[in-house]
């Protein structure tokens, strides 16, 4: 990633449908070599954004550049450096794969030798002979990527890019994006509703919600958001009021019938917790498990960011 090269910048960009503002004032950076997710529940704009960036709405206030060409002024020159795939590639089905991508060639007026580097990039040499209807949904996104990327673009733009794919397609993809990102220095941007997915494969993520961005962040610092420095044990016993007297720790440990919580510093958690084993069965209270709860999910993480509740999918 270099933050030196700022491959698409996004700043103030609002956008009205019908009677509806969908932006609101969305600043955004995204950097060569670098795969950027753009996160946000359902209807939060990122399709909007992402239409606007290529072309396919108009902006009404702000400002975006692809290699520092403004898409207003300089539309043309902004655009040689896009690829993207915004909706499901469409492909001649009764065609073969490298008929599709030399159609593709003629109408973009490119030459035919990038046919089988694009193809060769995708890892798709060995069926690109075959016709599209006999391709899987995952063959058909990575000649959708391969179409794409024919034009030798700086900056590939894909649109929910794994929606129906099995893990095996996934996991092709995702290879494909950070290699293409971290060895050919392209600036990848993906949305994407697949959490798992989005630590797996992303360098930073922008979240967006209700059209406003929430802010930009590392994958680290979302992990991290949800690794918290408290952890709260649950230690089921014959006698929780006891224990409790017993360890005197005020609001940090308490009971509820046979339950007892711990709520532990994580520095000297594990140290604490089998000194407060040892006590109870010192004093002749049985331990029947100990359990810490779970550090909080990506998703949570998300919902917190986002202030939307649902079903941990953010779309």
């Amino acid at each position: 990633m270099d933050k030196n090269n700022v491959v698409l910048s996004i700043k103030g960009l609002n956008k009205t449908i019908g009677k509806k503002q969908i932006l609101h004032d969305i600043d955004m950076e995204c950097y060569a070599g670098e795969v950027f997710g753009f996160l946000g529940p359902n209807g939060a704009g990122k399709t909007t954004t992402i239409k606007t960036v290529v072309g396919l709405l108009l902006l009404d206030e702000g400002e975006v550049k692809v290699c520092g060409h403004d898409i207003t002024k300089e539309f043309e020159a902004a655009m040689e450096n896009v690829g993207g795939i915004v909706e499901n590639p469409e492909m001649y089905k009764f065609m073969t794969g490298k008929e599709n991508l030399k159609q593709y060639a003629r109408m973009r007026g490119l030459d035919f030798s990038e046919i089988d580097k694009a193809v060769e990039m995708v890892k798709l040499s060995n069926r690109i002979n075959d016709k599209v209807s006999k391709y899987s949904l995952g063959m058909r996104q990575r000649l959708g990527v391969a179409q794409a990327l024919m034009h030798k673009p700086k900056l590939l733009i894909l649109d929910e890019p794994t929606n129906g794919l099995d893990p095996q397609g996934i996991k092709e993809l995702r290879d494909i994006l950070k290699d293409l990102a971290h060895s050919d220095g392209v600036c990848v941007v993906v949305s994407s509703h697949l959490m798992s997915e989005m630590e797996l494969m992303c360098d930073r993520v922008g979240i967006i919600a209700n059209g406003k961005m929430i802010g930009t962040y590392t994958m680290e610092e979302i992990i991290s958001q949800s690794q918290e420095s408290v952890t709260e044990y649950t230690i089921e016993t014959d006698d929780a009021e006891k224990a409790t007297e017993l360890l005197e720790d005020g609001e940090n440990v308490t009971a509820q019938g046979n339950m007892l919580y711990l709520k532990l510093d994580n520095k000297n958690a594990q140290q604490e917790i089998a000194e407060a084993i040892k006590l109870m069965a010192k004093n002749d209270i049985n331990i029947y498990s100990v359990h810490p709860k779970e550090s909080k999910k990506l998703e949570e993480v998300f919902i917190e960011l986002t202030g939307t509740e649902g079903d941990g999918q953010i779309g």
